[in-house]
């Protein structure tokens, strides 16, 4: 029982490490790019970081379907952990 919850632990942990940054940046350059377009900035370049595509590396095809997936899998993994607390 005890090896369950450790996997379950690393499973989460692993998961959310690897999605931890490309969530930061989505969150960061959504944000700045409205606070600038409400003072009349246009900063094309944020919504392009926004979406995947980092100019020599385009994940734009794939950038929203894994924050998707690893958001869902870091909830329902850390509500299993929150759950299964003594």
């Amino acid at each position: 029982m005890e090896r369950l919850k450790t996997n379950k632990r690393k499973i989460h942990r692993n998961i959310t490490s690897i999605s931890a940054l490309p969530l930061l940046i989505t969150i960061v350059s959504g944000t700045i790019y409205s606070i600038l377009q409400s003072l009349g900035v246009d900063a094309f370049w944020l919504i392009k970081w926004h979406t995947g595509n980092f100019g020599v590396i385009n994940l734009q095809p794939f950038y929203s379907i894994f924050l998707g997936i690893a958001s869902i899998i870091s909830i329902i993994s850390g509500v299993k952990l929150l759950r299964d607390k003594p």
